[in-house]
């Protein structure tokens, strides 16, 4: 076998695939950490379950498109399939271990999940998702479904954004509308239409629903209904008044109004969350309160975080009943976008605050040094680099490490050490003590 290289390899990640640059992935991470922080500030416990699972567990949950797009393969005997959202592996788990865990049982979980679509701008088929869930025993109070939106304020908000709009429903108003109108047998397909009204306009949806048989009076009114505006008391208030009477309705317009009194008091501003009563999020699945999160200043992004509640997680895997309610934010999708229009700045190419430079022989000084350095928290390297001064500086201003400690023999014999600042450009001599007070 030749060791020579093969010419026509190509090294290119797969279509559909992120790959970045030590810069963008601190960037990247910067994000990731910034979320799990979050979480956990408001009591979320880590989970982490496998990429790969039986086949028949994602299966179960999984139709349609969903079915056609996942990753399956055989070993041996055993049918497995990638994990494509996070949702279903923790129906599974809690499944396996309810009688270990304490109901609520809040979770959050960050990782990497599998679809086998199209790869194009902004879709990709591996892709982080972060989530979190709240999973409760036979029945779970409305004030999580408010508590949810508290989470999304913090996270945007620590990640610099002011303007975003965290959008709000609630599916039992859908169904009680259709069933007040004598339209719910075409329900899926109204809702996939409405979901479209945004991209594709009012006209194009009128005729969409006219095509499925939708009389002319019902789409009015369902256009009556949709339209609602104003503040999220105004809307209430609007719904209230339709006049179509139909418990699941009233049920729903009440959660509604509840939820939205409660994220007041989880103290998110108005100017962050609305009522929107074209938020759908999945006919199928969700059967309360759902979330649709836009940034208001990149409204062609889309959804950057998207959720709801859900009467029961894991009916497919045990007979227990556990309504649950939850959010997930597609971070890979959010951060190129983000960072494909300049928003998110990348900054140096390495988490090193500080890069010792040799210029003894003393190397056991030096590598005592980086060790009470690191210990005091301070990312630090030594340089190994030979060569011209400038070569060796190189190394440090090419990955942006803002500082650099020489240590000579006479820094040694004084007890002293000689900082530069890169940013600055100052340049000081400093006891261990004040270089670590500095640094710190």
């Amino acid at each position: 076998m030749s060791d020579e290289p093969d010419k026509n390899l190509t090294t290119s990640p797969l279509s559909g695939f992120m790959e970045l640059l030590p810069a963008e992935q601190l960037a990247f991470n910067r994000i990731y950490d910034t979320i799990r922080r979050s979480y956990e500030a408001f009591g979320f416990i880590p989970i982490d379950t496998p990429v790969l699972e039986r086949a028949e567990v994602l299966l179960a949950k999984a139709g349609g498109e969903t079915e056609k797009q996942i990753y399956r393969f055989r070993k041996g005997d055993t049918d497995l399939a990638m994990r494509f959202d996070l949702t279903v592996p923790l129906a599974r788990y809690v499944a396996e271990h309810c009688g270990q865990l304490v109901l609520p049982f809040r979770r959050y979980a960050m990782g990497k999940v599998y679809r086998g679509e199209r790869a194009q701008a902004g879709r990709f088929r591996e892709f982080y998702q972060c989530d979190i869930d709240v999973i409760g025993d036979g029945e779970l109070d409305l004030r999580f479904d408010a508590e949810i939106p508290s989470v999304i304020h913090m996270i945007f908000r620590q990640l610099g954004f002011e303007r975003f709009t965290i959008r709000i429903n609630n599916r039992k108003i859908f169904g009680g509308l259709f069933r007040g109108l004598g339209i719910e047998r075409q329900s899926v397909g109204i809702m996939q239409a409405v979901d479209r009204l945004e991209k594709v306009g009012p006209e194009a949806v009128r005729k969409e629903l006219a095509e499925m048989g939708l009389p002319e009076p019902a789409i009015g009114r369902l256009f009556d209904f949709v339209g609602l505006g104003g503040t999220c008391d105004e809307i209430i208030a609007g719904l209230r008044k339709m006049g179509i009477d139909d418990g699941g309705l009233a049920e729903g317009i009440s959660e509604l109004e509840t939820v939205v009194g409660a994220i007041r008091q989880f103290g998110v501003p108005d100017a962050n969350f609305a009522v929107d009563l074209t938020i759908a999020r999945g006919l199928d699945y969700y059967t309360g309160t759902v979330y649709e999160t836009r940034l208001d200043d990149y409204p062609e992004i889309g959804s950057v975080c998207s959720g709801g509640r859900y009467d029961d997680l894991a009916s497919h895997y045990t007979d227990r009943k556990l309504p649950g309610v939850g959010i997930s934010i597609g971070l890979t999708r959010l951060f190129d976008q983000l960072y494909r229009r300049g928003v998110l700045k990348t900054g140096g190419s390495t988490t090193t605050k500080a890069l010792i430079l040799p210029m003894t022989e003393d190397m056991g000084h030096c590598f005592r040094l980086a060790t009470r350095l690191r210990e005091a928290g301070i990312a630090t390297e030594v340089s190994f680099v030979s060569g011209k001064m400038k070569k060796r500086l190189g190394y440090a201003d090419r990955l942006g490490i803002p500082f650099v400690v020489f240590v000579g023999d006479d820094e040694i014999r004084k007890g002293t050490y000689t900082l530069k600042d890169f940013r600055e450009g100052d340049q000081e001599e400093l006891t261990e003590a004040e270089l670590i007070r500095k640094l710190v």
